[in-house]
């Protein structure tokens, strides 16, 4: 390395694109780590900009606040419901779609991967769907949150280029002299060998499933199926303070300040459980990603 920057514009050059390194690094970490600072911070010291890197008077007010509510819980379950299931059922679809469109000997492969970048691009819209839903019967089920998402276009051309990349056709051939079907093939050969991927689409897939918020509002109405990020807006829009009710500046300065702290608990609740999945699979990330873009 020492080699390759040897000259005198070399060095400055790295200095620079070091420089640039450390300052978008700053640029992202700073607000995690404010947020989980003012999340652990006493209200009257948020409320008076007083909190800018460390906690400061640390409590647990805007936590306690936060699982007080009854609906929480219940919220978590149904965001794992949904997002365990709904990850697997992507994959599933994903992975029957991608690995015939990577065979080479499918008939028709062209055209259905025609049909399927249509659907990328143009779409019946929002009221045909959620008519779709109703005549189906699903509205206001778990289901509901799972199969009009079951599948994504962008993730099987992904998957398909990574098969496509990754299994030699000759080992296919090879299989089918061995009498190895198309579907033991898959299961035995292809998927062993796919790891990368399939973990990449399962945090792509796992990550919107748990931050589903829009889909809940359409297709869901009883509150013990509403996920997490429904039941933590209602926390949110409940703290929020009107301050035409209120006469005494000091009680609207206190409840503004636990509201403020209550956002940012929300905001530390609702993300922590995807940080704790991410490190097990970023191994798989770069890999997955590399092999899999698109080519040609």
């Amino acid at each position: 390395m020492d080699k390759l920057f040897n000259s005198k514009n070399d060095r400055i050059l790295m200095v620079f694109i070091n420089l640039f390194l450390w300052f978008s690094l700053i640029m992202v970490l700073y607000p995690l780590i404010y947020v989980l600072s003012a999340s652990l911070s006493k209200p009257s010291e948020v409320i008076a900009g007083n909190v800018w890197l460390f906690p400061v008077e640390p409590t647990l007010v805007g936590y306690t606040t936060v699982f007080k509510n009854p609906k929480l819980m219940n919220g978590f379950y149904n965001s794992f419901i949904y997002m365990f299931f709904g990850t697997i059922l992507n994959l599933v679809m994903t992975v029957l779609a991608a690995f015939p469109l990577s065979r080479k000997n499918f008939v028709g492969k062209k055209f259905f991967m025609t049909l399927f970048i249509i659907t990328m691009f143009f779409s019946g819209g929002l009221i045909p769907l959620y008519l779709q839903v109703v005549r189906v019967g699903i509205l206001d089920t778990r289901l509901a949150m799972m199969l009009p998402i079951a599948l994504s276009v962008w993730n099987v051309i992904i998957t398909r280029t990574f098969f496509q990349s990754t299994i030699p056709e000759a080992m296919y051939e090879a299989s089918q002299i061995d009498g190895c079907k198309d579907f033991q093939f898959l299961i035995r050969i292809a998927l062993p060998l796919s790891t990368p991927i399939l973990a990449v689409m399962a945090l792509y897939y796992g990550v919107s499933h748990w931050n589903s918020y829009f889909n809940a509002l359409l297709y869901l109405k009883s509150e013990n199926l509403f996920p997490l990020q429904i039941v933590l807006r209602e926390i949110l829009v409940l703290s929020k303070i009107d301050p035409t009710m209120i006469q005494d500046f000091d009680v609207i300065l206190r409840k503004q300040g636990l509201a403020d702290v209550v956002k940012y608990s929300i905001i530390v609740v609702a993300s922590l459980p995807v940080l704790i999945i991410y490190p097990f699979v970023q191994k798989y990330f770069v890999k997955g990603i590399m092999i899999g873009a698109l080519k040609g």
